[in-house]
């Protein structure tokens, strides 16, 4: 049956939309953070070190309380990563209710990555340069075949190949964060790479709020405008867990962050 909805009521619908997107940027910081300084400082309680060529893919466990820092060889990196909890893999990285749910899709320092479940996966406790791409995913065989060079790989093909490694397959990928990808819309809702948001020496570090797979690939995002290029090698440092302040920003950032954590502790 088809309804339709009068002017007054898409006008009351708009309202409880506006209230409730009032309600929550209220709660958030009136400012996040400055970001991380450069170059990254000496890491303490390194587990391992690993070097991901251009091109290729890893596949990760970290356990709760751990962080994972990626720092790109030179600009032009992107790195592609996808998450579950190790404990049901089934409960996967949802980037829609990510952006959602915190009002903004600029996933940077103090804000969280949630699950499907309504958990918090990762914390976003440094970032240098708050240019990652919650939007448009990673590239696929499509985006690179116009370049006619079948020395490069895209990130379906290699997500696809990690997920095997974890005992997962393609209906298993979610939706893909692109750390280290500056896209933005333009005011006419259009994207757009903004590559004066990256600059060398930038890193990121993610800590994990369950036990943890992930995977990521190193590929050219699908706007870069080295997309036709094999991008720099990135470094991932695997950082041993660290008591959690009570106040931790990520933690406390927002009401959503807030009911993520609550839900964690409830598992």
């Amino acid at each position: 049956m088809h309804l339709h909805r009068t002017p007054d009521q898409i006008a009351a619908d708009r309202r409880r939309y506006e209230d409730h997107q009032r309600l929550g940027l209220e709660f958030s910081p009136r400012a996040l953070p400055a970001p991380s300084p450069r170059p990254m400082p000496a890491a303490e309680d390194v587990l391992t070190t690993e070097t991901l060529p251009g091109g290729w893919y890893t596949t990760l466990t970290l356990a709760k309380g751990e962080c994972l820092r990626l720092a790109p060889g030179a600009a032009g990196a992107s790195v592609a990563l996808a998450a579950w909890s190790a404990r049901d893999t089934s409960e996967r990285m949802n980037l829609p209710d990510t952006v959602k749910v915190q009002w903004t899709t600029e996933l940077t320092k103090g804000r969280v990555i949630f699950s499907d479940m309504g958990r918090v996966l990762l914390s976003i406790t440094e970032d240098s340069c708050g240019a990652h791409d919650a939007l448009t995913g990673g590239s696929t065989p499509a985006t690179i075949a116009r370049f006619g060079d079948p020395a490069l790989r895209n990130t379906r093909d290699n997500l696809v190949l990690a997920a095997a490694k974890l005992g997962l397959d393609r209906r298993d990928l979610p939706a893909v964060l692109s750390l280290f990808a500056p896209v933005r819309v333009d005011a006419a809702g259009r994207f757009e790479w903004r590559a004066a948001m990256c600059a060398p020496g930038d890193w990121v570090e993610l800590r994990a709020e369950m036990d943890l797979l992930l995977a990521l690939s190193n590929c050219a995002h699908p706007l870069s405008p080295a997309a036709a290029e094999v991008p720099p090698a990135l470094t991932l440092t695997h950082l041993a867990a660290q008591p959690v302040a009570a106040d931790d920003l990520c933690r406390t950032a927002t009401a959503e962050a807030i009911r993520g954590f609550e839900n964690n502790a409830r598992a």
